[in-house]
C-alpha cells in the first residue's frame, strides 16, 4: 500500500484512541501482507504461482473479496477484471526513456484476462491456464480502510476518519457535529483543490491518471489499463466518488475511469455523489440529490 496513511480520532480519551489506533493498524498490516502481490508468502502469490495447476485453499475473508470482485466485474461489463494485472509485464511506468509496448506484446497477455473462467468456491480458487493471476489492487486497500474504520468504532471510537493514500473513510462527524471537510486533489496540479466533499458517514475515493504514469509524444499513458485493448484509458483526468463504505467508492471510481463517456450513466445509476474531471479539465459535478 505504497503512499501516505492517516488515522485521526477526535474527541476520545488518549489511551482508548491509542489502543484503537494500534488495532487498526495492525489489521491494515495484516490485510496487505495476506494479499500482496509483492509477497511469496500472500494468498494471492500462492494462488497465482499455482496458474494452470491445482487450486488453492482460501478462507471467508478472500471468498467475499472474490464475490465482491465479481460483482464488480458484472456491473461494468467486464471492465473491471481482477485478472488484468498481467499487463503490467507490458507496461512500465517507471522505465527511461518511456516506451507503449507493441500489439504483439500485449496479445498474449490480452489472452490472459479472463475472470469469468476462473474456478472458485468458498474454500477454492483456481486459475486455469498457465500464466493468469489475480490481482487485489483495485479493491484491497479500500477494504483495508473500511476494516480499520470498523476496528475503531469497535472499539469506542465515534468521530474520525481513516486516510489510505487518499482513500478516505470516515466515521462519525467532527465532535462539534461538523462534518470532515475532504479536497479533491486537482489532477494536473498536486497542491490544488478542484473541489470538496463533506463527509459524516461514508467514504470518498479517487482514481486517476496521476500517480502512476508516463506522458510520451504530447499524450498521458496511465497505469489504469483497458482489458479489452491493454492499452491505458484517456476520457478522463480523474472520477471521485462518495459511498457508504470505500471499497464501494473505490471500485465505482476506477469502472467509471474505464466506462469513459459512460461514466456519468453508471455513476448515476449507483447512485452515488462523484465529481469527475475530463481529460480536457472540465470538471463535472451531478447536482446532489
Amino acid at each position: 500500500m505504497a503512499g501516505e496513511h492517516e488515522i485521526h480520532v477526535a474527541g476520545a480519551d488518549a489511551d482508548v484512541a491509542r489502543t484503537a489506533a494500534d488495532a487498526a493498524i495492525a489489521d491494515v498490516a495484516r490485510i496487505e501482507a495476506k494479499y500482496s502481490r509483492y509477497r511469496d508468502d500472500s494468498v494471492i502469490s500462492r494462488v497465482n504461482a499455482a496458474a494452470g495447476h491445482g487450486a488453492v485453499d482460501i478462507d471467508g475473508e478472500t471468498h467475499a473479496l472474490l464475490r465482491y470482485a465479481d460483482q464488480c466485474h458484472a456491473q461494468s461489463d467486464g471492465l473491471f477484471d481482477i485478472t488484468s494485472g498481467v499487463l503490467r509485464r507490458a507496461w512500465n511506468f517507471r522505465l527511461e526513456p518511456p516506451r507503449v509496448p507493441s500489439s504483439e506484446e500485449l496479445a498474449p497477455l490480452l489472452d490472459l484476462i479472463a475472470w469469468r473462467d476462473v474456478e472458485w468456491s468458498e474454500r477454492s480458487l483456481r486459475l486455469p491456464r498457465a500464466g493468469m493471476e489475480i490481482d487485489f489492487g483495485g479493491i484491497g486497500k479500500e477494504y483495508a480502510a473500511d476494516r480499520a474504520a470498523t476496528i475503531l468504532m469497535e472499539r469506542g471510537v465515534r468521530h474520525g476518519f481513516v486516510n489510505l493514500g487518499g482513500d478516505i473513510r470516515a466515521l462519525g462527524p467532527q465532535p462539534d457535529g461538523a462534518p470532515w471537510r475532504v479536497g479533491i486533489r486537482h489532477p494536473r496540479a498536486q497542491e490544488v483543490a478542484v473541489a470538496g466533499f463533506d463527509l459524516v458517514d461514508g467514504a470518498l475515493a479517487t482514481s486517476g491518471d496521476y500517480e502512476r504514469y508516463f506522458d510520451l509524444e504530447g499524450r498521458r499513458y496511465c497505469h489504469i489499463l483497458d482489458p479489452r485493448s491493454g492499452m491505458p484509458v484517456t476520457h478522463w483526468q480523474s472520477v471521485s466518488v462518495v459511498a457508504p463504505l470505500c471499497v464501494v467508492a473505490g471500485s465505482c471510481a476506477t469502472i467509471a475511469m474505464l466506462r469513459g463517456a459512460g461514466a456519468p450513466a453508471f455513476l448515476d445509476a449507483q447512485g452515488v455523489a462523484w465529481l469527475g474531471v475530463a481529460a480536457d479539465g472540465t470538471i463535472y459535478r451531478p447536482p446532489a440529490g
